[in-house]
């Protein structure tokens, strides 16, 4: 399809709330049927169907079968960090933890998966406490790079920088937060880097929700080294 402005195309298929809906589902990286994101979307199996044929035509989802079954999931994380951009400047300043907020809905505020890296206030803070920490700088207004500590740190955890630079990846990238609007880490150093603390058991996922859970290890660990509290 031909159009001057390509972006009002990618706006079009996003505003449709049915549309929306599955995307946010699917924010967490993970591919799920068409069933199950037709009830997430509170849609019916046809509705869905055709929703979802759109968003793989649009370039925003991907489809692959295995058996009678196609699984959905996000064409990748360059579409994952404008649906957040989009949310920092589609929702209003919240105060803090609002008595009608759903305990739910304060566990994605406090700590969820945004694609393959962590997202929430945990991820922010722990973006700004690896920032005084010299393990990482900004570089330039988009991208984080290594700082003075920064080899010596990610390797105490178990993380090897420089075979993650050596991907075809972005390196590091600051990903502004929906709920906080200041960034916190993605590219492959921030995937790299939530998977780890997942292999670690400091973080764990949540039944049918983004929102991840800081276990009490993870709790003690963040607050020694970094001064977070989770």
């Amino acid at each position: 399809m031909k159009t001057t402005y390509p972006i009002a195309v990618v706006g079009e298929l996003i505003g449709e709330p049915a549309r929306a809906a599955i995307l946010i589902a699917l924010l967490n990286g993970k591919s799920r049927t068409a069933g199950e994101l037709a009830l997430t979307a509170n849609i019916s199996a046809q509705s869905a169907s055709a929703h979802l044929s759109k968003l793989v035509d649009g370039g925003l989802l991907t489809m692959d079968r295995s058996g009678r079954h196609r699984y959905y999931s996000m064409a990748g994380p360059d579409v994952a960090r404008a649906l957040e951009a989009l949310g920092s400047i589609s929702t209003l300043p919240r105060s803090r933890v609002p008595a009608t907020h759903s305990s739910v809905s304060d566990d994605m505020y406090t700590a969820r998966s945004c694609y393959d890296h962590l997202a929430g206030r945990i991820a922010v803070e722990l973006s700004d406490a690896l920032e005084k920490s010299e393990v990482i700088r900004p570089r330039g207004k988009h991208d984080y790079e290594l700082g003075r500590a920064g080899h010596a740190w990610f390797a105490d955890l178990g993380i090897d920088v420089d075979s993650l630079r050596r991907s075809r990846r972005a390196f590091a990238r600051q990903c502004l937060d929906w709920t906080e609007r200041r960034p916190h880490i993605a590219g492959a150093l921030g995937a790299a880097l939530c998977s780890r603390l997942v292999a670690l058991g400091w973080i764990a996922s949540r039944r049918d929700t983004r929102a991840v859970r800081i276990t009490p290890r993870g709790a003690r660990e963040l607050h020694a080294r970094l001064g977070v509290a989770a």
